[in-house]
């Protein structure tokens, strides 16, 4: 069986995925990113974790009422990313446009991992995914997460600091214990992975300089034609 991720898509589109800890500035960046490439004129879609209407409201009442097990909460953001990529993200890449994907599949393989999920069947679970052309993981430390979120607004959301966890009754105490076993798992996916590491500490100007920089390159092989396949003698996207 071909390890994940082994082989590229086969689509004309372009796949550009970040990750982080909450707090990296990743969603600032490809929000930049996306800006950039719709004034370059290039086709974009934008998609983020969580977002499919299937699941969405049973995670909401799973989360409120703090009912969802590790295992079924790795379950129900399998499901969501399923259809997520079924209808937001394949959809895009065959017709040939840039998808800029706010987490992916990294996200699961480090929340749920964190969470008591044995990695290699979290792994086997997303074994449908196709394989992002690019993949930024912003690196920031703990400290410099908590202070962006808190200027950001008044506390941090219960599962965000890892309260279901039962790490520490002090939501900041629980989410620096929380975040920073995130953040381990996340360099052990950056190198499992190959994904690129952009220092997050950095000026917001100079890390969106680095990623459009790395875009450009890529775009000089990018040939946006959608993507047709054969069925019966005829064509069809």
């Amino acid at each position: 069986m071909a390890r994940l991720f082994d082989q590229p898509h086969p689509y004309p589109g372009m796949l550009i995925v970040v990750e982080g800890i909450d707090g990296s500035g990743k969603s600032t960046q490809l929000q930049l990113l996306q800006k950039w490439l719709l004034n370059s004129k290039y086709r974009v879609f934008f998609t983020e974790w969580n977002s499919s209407a299937l699941v969405n409201e049973t995670i909401k009442r799973g989360k409120k009422k703090n009912l969802l097990t590790p295992t079924t909460f790795s379950v129900l953001h399998a499901t969501d990313f399923a259809d997520r990529l079924a209808h937001l993200i394949v959809p895009p890449l065959k017709a040939g446009m840039i998808v800029c994907a706010d987490r992916y599949a990294y996200t699961a393989f480090a929340r749920d991992v964190v969470r008591g999920v044995h990695p290699e069947w979290v792994r086997n679970m997303y074994g449908f995914t196709v394989r992002p052309d690019i993949a930024f993981y912003f690196k920031v430390p703990i400290e410099v997460s908590l202070k962006r979120i808190l200027n950001a607004r008044v506390e941090l959301k219960f599962h965000e600091a890892g309260m279901d966890l039962g790490l520490s009754e002090d939501p900041r105490e629980s989410f620096r214990l929380f975040q920073s076993k995130i953040l381990e798992e996340y360099d052990r996916i950056a190198q499992e992975y190959n994904l690129t590491v952009i220092d997050a500490t950095q000026s917001i100007r100079k890390q969106q300089q680095q990623l459009r920089d790395i875009v450009r390159e890529r775009l000089k092989e990018y040939k946006p034609t959608p993507y047709l396949q054969k069925k019966e003698n005829v064509y069809v996207a």
